[in-house]
């Protein structure tokens, strides 16, 4: 996951209600009650605050980029592109709830929750030196509302703003009780409106161009669709902030790009890369016995962090009325064994994910508590009758491969749902059932080539089809596919993220994340009670049950999660003893031994 999409995750928030009295300039925000960090903090508490600046860090990147501009849904955007776009407030990576001031030195908002007021620090400036105003902050959100459907959705309830002077901006909401927008508003990357707003330039399109930035890296280099270059920048206004005290060490940063995920582990071991975050239990479990590792040249290490596991799985596309059918996707699971995956291909080191909140107290367990019944009750007639018993548990086997039994009760579903065998082929109304799971890396298809065989079993005529990542994210952003493998990050406190991943609204815009195509009303009903919930105990609740009736639908059929983060890094590269405890915080935290 990219670091800006953890941020996202980390700050999507809606708790209780801040104890300030209405009106009140503060540092900082938090849903929990009160930050953590008083006024005039020193620094953050898990960074090395004397981590040494410079050296050059290179990562892989996988594919290829034609874009500097990752704000559009066109092209495809380069790594690394979060270093150099600051936000009005940046967040602690110890909290799960917690922002405090950047771009804007203080943040007050109404008591109702009908607007938020960011005071910008008079300091800041962009990198060519003109400085940030209330201007640059209205336009940012009202391009970036324009330019791509997760900001139209995120910030779906800002309705205007007021200006009153060049420092001082108040965003105002359509409705009352959204305790997460000012929070997210605090996300919002600041981009000069001089700049993106001349004739000839538009933040929906790509481009190639350097831009001025709001960040402390700039780009230096670009060598289009190989690799990319980040510079620190020296000029940063803010490098002296609380707040940046002990992050942004690295003193260059560079993307190169692979054709796929094995040459770039191999660029690993060979030394042309520093850094791998690894997703492959096949080469965690055998690629690393390395004379590097066994020296300890190279570090090979798990970091534990205290987040939700979220929701990775298989997305049957719902626009292909052949998954419309509950039965059909429910069936899909009962052919998957996951048990025999585990054992011949993962190496034991997976577990099978039940819950779109995995492993935080966010997730439906059991059946439904009486306070998710006063949220379930009204939306019975919505709802498969399922919804109101035992959560819905995964198919299990014995891992021998031998899964006859589930085959057998997939088959039945199919029957239920008017699908047939003829000719050897699963049917229905001379329709021959077909999937094809489109893939971005070749190193996926030994995991679905078994689970393709079990459904050939059924009749099901599936194959894979493996495609560059140009080519997949078109696809994908136009919903042109059967079958795709998707990762829907949580936080631990979701919000208003939760509509672009499953409401009728977000069902047919195109750059979207809703994958799945879910269009159903008890579902948008329950994101709203997420968003708008009054208290912990309220958005728990709500969160259940939406839970409950993702799983109870069959929308995403679950794959596996890890119970860790796996690490390999060449040893001049460091990280905090402290690690903070929802993130990584790489390469922000991290510095380079010269």
């Amino acid at each position: 996951m990219s670091p800006l999409m953890r941020v996202l995750c980390l700050l999507a928030l809606v708790l209780l209600p801040f104890n300030a009295r209405a009106g009140d300039w503060m540092h900082g925000l938090s849903l929990f009650g009160k930050p953590d960090l008083p006024k005039g903090f020193a620094h953050f508490p898990y960074i090395n605050k004397s981590a040494p600046k410079g050296g050059a860090v290179r990562i892989a990147a996988i594919g290829s980029f034609d874009n500097l501009n990752r704000f559009t849904i066109k092209g495809n955007a380069a790594t690394g592109l979060g270093l150099i776009h600051d936000t009005l407030m940046t967040g602690s990576l110890d909290e799960a709830s917690a922002g405090y001031g950047l771009i804007a030195e203080a943040v007050r908002h109404a008591d109702d929750y009908s607007s938020v007021s960011f005071r910008l620090n008079k300091k800041a400036t962009f990198s060519d030196g003109s400085p940030i105003t209330a201007d640059d902050v209205a336009f940012s959100l009202t391009a970036l509302k324009k330019a791509h459907p997760f900001y139209r959705a995120y910030y779906a309830d800002v309705v205007g703003y007021d200006s009153p002077n060049a420092h001082e901006i108040t965003f105002r909401f359509g409705q009352t009780g959204n305790r997460e927008l000012p929070m997210i508003l605090g996300q919002l990357p600041i981009l000069k409106k001089d700049y993106w707003n001349a004739e000839g330039r538009s933040l929906a399109d790509t481009t190639l161009e350097i831009p001025p930035v709001s960040g402390p890296y700039k780009i230096s280099t670009v060598d289009a669709g190989r690799a990319i270059t980040y510079q620190r920048r020296d000029d940063y206004w803010a490098k002296d902030l609380n707040v940046n005290i002990g992050k942004n060490n690295i003193g260059e940063i560079k993307y190169i790009y692979f054709g796929d995920d094995t040459v770039a582990f191999e660029a690993l071991k060979a030394g042309e890369v520093d850094f791998r975050s690894e997703f492959s239990s096949r080469i965690w479990a055998t690629g690393y016995d390395t004379p590097a590792v066994a020296s300890g040249e190279m570090v090979k290490e798990t970091v534990t962090l205290e987040n939700s596991a979220g929701m990775q799985g298989f997305v049957f596309n719902l626009r292909r009325p052949r998954f419309d059918d509950i039965r059909v996707r429910e069936a899909l699971n009962w052919a998957y064994d996951f048990e025999w995956t585990k054992k011949n291909l993962f190496y034991g080191q997976y577990a099978r994910t039940g819950s779109f909140f995995q492993g935080s107290e966010l997730a439906a367990s059991g059946p439904p508590s009486a306070d998710e019944l006063k949220l379930l009750e009204p939306l019975r007639d919505k709802l498969p009758a399922k919804t109101f018993g035992p959560l819905f548990q995964n198919p299990v086997s014995d891992a021998s491969g031998n899964i006859r039994a589930n085959l057998r009760k997939a088959r039945a579903l199919f029957e239920q749902a008017g699908w047939g065998i003829v000719d050897g082929k699963l049917q229905k109304d001379g329709q021959i059932f077909t999937i094809e799971f489109l893939l971005v890396q070749p190193a996926f298809e030994r995991i679905v080539a078994p689970y393709i065989k079990n459904l050939a079993k059924l009749g099901i005529d599936a194959k894979l089809r493996t495609i560059d990542p140009t080519q997949y994210q078109n696809r994908v952003t136009n919903y042109d596919f059967d079958a795709v493998v998707m990762s829907f990050a949580q936080s631990l406190s979701p919000g208003n993220e939760q509509r672009d991943y499953w409401s009728s609204a977000a069902a047919d815009r195109p750059g979207g994340r809703n994958y799945v195509g879910i269009k159903d009303p008890a579902v948008d009903t329950l994101i709203e009670q997420l968003i708008f919930a009054k208290s912990r105990a309220a958005l728990v609740t709500a969160t259940r049950a939406l839970d409950r009736v993702l799983i109870s639908n069959h929308y995403i059929m679950p794959q596996w999660h890890a119970p860790h983060e796996r690490l390999a890094y060449w040893q001049g590269l460091k990280r905090p003893s402290n690690m903070p405890k929802h993130d990584l915080g790489f390469p922000t935290i991290w510095w380079k031994e010269k």
